[in-house]
């Protein structure tokens, strides 16, 4: 009886230090496990969104290859995307949204209002600067939707913009910055996008009273970080064709892959001049930008040894083979040459030595007369 009892007292007291050890975590360890749990459940994407390093797109982006700190070569290219390009038309359309569909900048847009992404500004030089006194504050997001005459409701930290007051249509241009480097870990070439701007291109400016040849004014908005956006950017579905409609890529895979298609306005060089500055026609744009365009594509080319091709092989057997044409043809008259000189040798020899007789010499005896 008194076995069994304490049997049973054993059991149940190994069960009670089990669950209070199970249950008696530490303070701050159940703080944390709650704020990450809740920062997952869905609709608490505005509390993650105020936590750096919490928000759902940014956990779940995996890791890209950063850019290595030291470089052997690198050269910093502004580009202008002609958003009406074929190319550059998956950025653009839908001008309106349509369900969950939307253009990049109207993404953008959002990101920006919501707090989500950091924007900076543009500066008069056009360089883009990502420090924080330069950093457009929630407070003076207002500012900035007014000085490009955006329609919005609210003050100050809580700002609201209709879907039919975002001028997506009239963002027809993208100024980014492109990075080509070498990267001597893998000894590759590379181009790498490193910051958007979306440029507002007013084509009424000009003709607002009905004259004829308006021309188009641009507005660069505010300078964005691409690693800020690239979270979203990876997470956002596009369309890259108009012959296949399978959205089989994101905005994030079309920046890496490079598939944009833009002009090159500027380079970063140490007098800090845009092309315009020193091209002052169209022809000279256009040669400057060809000029820059074959440096690029031949440092890529050249960077061991010039690329080897079928044609580069044809080329090559056939000198190869001329010259061992020539060589035997060479070894050939060389040789005619010696066999003939010594044909001539030989007989000039055999002319100057006197005729050998096959006979035996004749021996003449004269007889006396008695």
């Amino acid at each position: 009886m008194n076995h069994e009892f304490m049997k049973r007292l054993t059991v149940i007291l190994c069960a009670m230090l089990l669950t209070t050890a199970a249950t008696a975590q530490p303070t701050k360890r159940r703080n944390t496990a709650t704020s990450t749990s809740a920062a997952h459940k869905p609709g608490s994407d505005k509390q993650a969104a105020k936590v750096p390093g919490t928000d759902r797109a940014a956990l779940m982006f995996p890791t890209n290859d950063a850019m290595p700190d030291e470089l052997v070569w690198r050269r910093d290219i502004y580009r202008q995307l002609d958003l009406t390009k074929d190319a550059n038309a998956p950025l653009y359309y839908p001008t309106e949204p349509r369900g969950k569909e939307q253009n990049l900048f109207t993404y953008i847009f959002r990101l920006m209002l919501s707090g989500r992404i950091p924007v900076y500004e543009y500066k008069i030089d056009g360089n883009e600067s990502f420090e924080e006194a330069d950093r457009i504050k929630p407070a003076n997001m207002g500012d900035l939707l007014d000085r490009y005459h955006i329609n919005y409701e609210g003050d100050g930290t809580r700002i609201t913009v209709l879907p039919v007051d975002i001028p997506s249509a009239l963002v027809k241009r993208l100024d980014v910055k492109e990075q080509c480097y070498f990267d001597q870990r893998s000894a590759t070439f590379r181009r790498r996008v490193t910051a958007i701007c979306p440029v507002l291109m007013d084509e009424f400016s000009a003709g607002d009273f009905g004259d004829e040849g308006g021309t188009a004014t641009s507005y660069p908005l505010f300078w964005v970080k691409y690693d800020d956006v690239a979270p979203y950017l990876s997470r956002m579905p596009l369309m890259a064709s108009n012959l296949n409609n399978v959205t089989n890529m994101t905005v994030d895979d079309y920046f890496t892959l490079n598939r944009y298609e833009g002009k090159i306005y500027k380079t970063n060089n140490l007098q800090g001049r845009v092309l315009a500055n020193y091209c002052k026609t169209d022809s000279a744009m256009k040669k400057e930008q060809a000029r820059i365009e074959k440096e690029l594509a031949d440092f890529e080319a050249h960077i061991w040894a010039a690329p080897v091709t079928a044609d580069t092989l044809t080329t090559d057997s056939t000198a190869q083979q001329g010259v061992a044409d020539k060589k035997a043809v060479a070894s050939a008259k060389k040789k005619k040459t010696g066999d003939s000189g010594s044909r001539r040798s030989k007989s000039a020899a055999a002319a100057a030595k006197p005729p050998k007789s096959s006979s035996a010499p004749r021996v003449s005896a004269r007889r006396q007369r008695r």
